[in-house]
């Protein structure tokens, strides 16, 4: 059920004073933890049934492992760690106060939001939320409002495994996301384009509420002259291709040695005919989400082609088939220039860029000249420049030789740095980002602050030791 904004006020009210009277015991964490992963288990089927139809078309494998899995294993990873990250964490309060000592104590915020996106719409909702739960919090969900059914799944989900004054979900338009944004809540969680990240920023800081903003950009992929060009398409084009590209750590254009460009496209055309045949079925393909963002993809090719950039489809669909079911077929680009609107936004699609470098200083120089990327891919064998790449690139997270593997490993922060984001969450990053890790210090019976006081010429030795 949609709400309009005007009720957010009572929901977070509701939620915050049900967390103020009796805030999550530890045993209370993990039982819910594990009605929520018992839940989800039991209703994958449903639940990747509700994201193909708000796809028009994906594949039930790429839900189940995307928006199912990755979720199962991050409930995993909570549980098992939950006691251990809740205890308190020893600190040095240093010699100058000794014998006080000190320690760091994570305590619960209060009333997390969450404003989840709509191309991976159950992970990115229910990892934060879980992550929420798992640290003691209450939590108010903003699914997207471009997967309506998956909302609705998500709603209804979470329902059967909370009461209301625990996880409220609320369902509506862009005003109610905005309108969430601007709730003097106690941390928000927000995944979606650095365009509205801004503008959610903005509202935020009203109430100075703390975030994590998990935002997007242009993910660089460089293959080095040591890497095996068969190897290197087949990963660039699972991560490229999976959920038609609509992957916000998807590579997003690739930088190849100029002498290996055209055979690293028809590389990449073996792995589409391997994967999809002719496309005369298309089932494990996935369809672009909506109208709009089909008409955006395709703008970006017009232009390309407007300018005589050559644009290479990696096969070939009926044209009134492709329209009707949004159905864009993975597609190269090459050399495209960076005024054109695919080199300076995040594609967010099946669109690859494919651009020759005459040496890495020319491919470092071209990635560091843009935003910080969400992601990074480099594919070399060799240490030494790897870790070159490494060495000049800033980037969220990184996976060398592969793609995308690095969300998926629950023990690594996962988060943007700039324009592509800030914060992180991901097992005990996002456990102590929803914490207030409270500093403590005990002081003892006896202290040498009891000695600091007028008159002060009884302590100057004191203080020539503590000064020196």
């Amino acid at each position: 059920m949609s709400i309009s904004a005007a009720d957010l006020p009572a929901i977070l009210h509701t939620l915050r004073s049900a967390w103020q009277s009796q805030r999550p015991s530890l045993d209370q964490r993990e039982a819910d933890l594990r009605r929520l992963r018992a839940a989800l288990k039991e209703r994958m089927d449903e639940m990747a049934a509700a994201i193909a139809e708000d796809f028009g078309h994906r594949a039930h494998v790429e839900s189940k492992l995307a928006d199912g899995m990755s979720v199962l294993s991050a409930i995993d990873h909570l549980r098992r760690h939950l006691r251990r990250w809740s205890k308190p964490r020893h600190a040095s309060a240093g010699w100058k106060l000794w014998p006080a000592r000190a320690q760091l104590r994570p305590t619960p915020l209060g009333v997390v939001g969450v404003i989840s996106p709509w191309n991976y719409p159950v992970t990115l909702a229910l990892v934060p939320l879980a992550t929420a739960i798992a640290a003691g919090n209450h939590v108010l969900l903003k699914p997207s409002e471009h997967t309506p059914r998956t909302s609705a799944f998500l709603a209804d989900l979470l329902a059967s495994v909370f009461p209301s004054d625990r996880v409220a979900v609320v369902q509506g338009g862009a005003d109610v996301a905005a309108a969430v944004s601007a709730l003097p809540l106690d941390h928000l969680v927000f995944t979606g384009s650095t365009a509205v990240g801004r503008k959610v920023m903005a509202a935020a800081a009203e109430h100075l509420v703390p975030l994590t903003l998990e935002l997007g950009g242009k993910s660089p992929a460089i293959v080095c002259r040591d890497f095996p060009l068969e190897k290197a398409a087949a990963r660039l084009a699972t991560g490229k291709w999976f959920n038609a590209g609509q992957t916000c750590i998807a590579p997003d254009y690739v930088l190849i040695d100029t002498a290996r460009q055209r055979e690293f496209v028809q590389a990449l055309q073996q792995q589409v005919r391997e994967r999809y045949g002719d496309f005369s079925d298309a089932g494990d393909y996935t369809r672009i989400i909506n109208d709009g963002q089909y008409r955006r993809l395709q703008g970006y090719l017009a232009q390309a082609r407007e300018r005589g950039v050559p644009v290479i489809p990696l096969a070939q669909v009926d044209e009134a088939r492709a329209d009707r079911e949004r159905l864009l077929v993975p597609t190269v680009v090459l050399d495209p220039p960076d005024d054109l609107d695919l080199m300076r936004e995040e594609i967010f699609g099946p669109i690859l860029p494919v651009r020759a470098y005459p040496d890495l200083d020319a491919a470092l120089a071209n990635i560091v000249s843009r935003d910080r990327p969400l992601a990074l891919y480099p594919f070399s064998h060799d240490t030494t420049t790897v870790e070159r790449i490494l060495g000049q690139v800033v980037a969220g997270g990184v996976t060398v030789n592969d793609t995308l593997l690095h969300f998926a490993a629950d023990g690594l922060p996962f988060g943007g740095v700039g324009a592509s984001g800030m914060g992180a969450y991901h097992g005990q990053a996002g456990f102590d980002a929803m914490s207030k890790l409270l500093p403590v210090l005990w002081q003892s019976r006896w202290a040498a602050s009891d000695r600091l006081r007028p008159p002060y010429s009884k302590i100057a030795g004191l203080l020539r030791l503590l000064l020196r």
